[in-house]
């Protein structure tokens, strides 16, 4: 039996057909890559660009504040 890299509840495939990593899957990794993933736990830690974690926390709270009001 073939093993797969990732489980079906670690990542899913957007509308541009990218592999986006889920909060879970990052989470299990323990640490923030500094790449910027979307569903980052570790608040961009490790993003050395301070315009792009500026943005990417910007992103991040605007959605969760959209997640409250629904």
């Amino acid at each position: 039996m073939k093993k797969t890299l990732f489980d079906d509840d670690e990542f899913y495939v957007n509308d541009s057909g990218l592999f986006v990593f889920t909060a879970e899957y990052l989470l299990k990794r323990g640490y923030c890559c500094g790449n910027g993933c979307l569903h980052c736990p570790y608040d961009y830690k490790n993003v050395i660009d301070l315009n792009k974690k500026k943005q990417l926390q910007d992103h991040k709270n605007k959605q969760e504040s959209k997640n409250e009001h629904d």
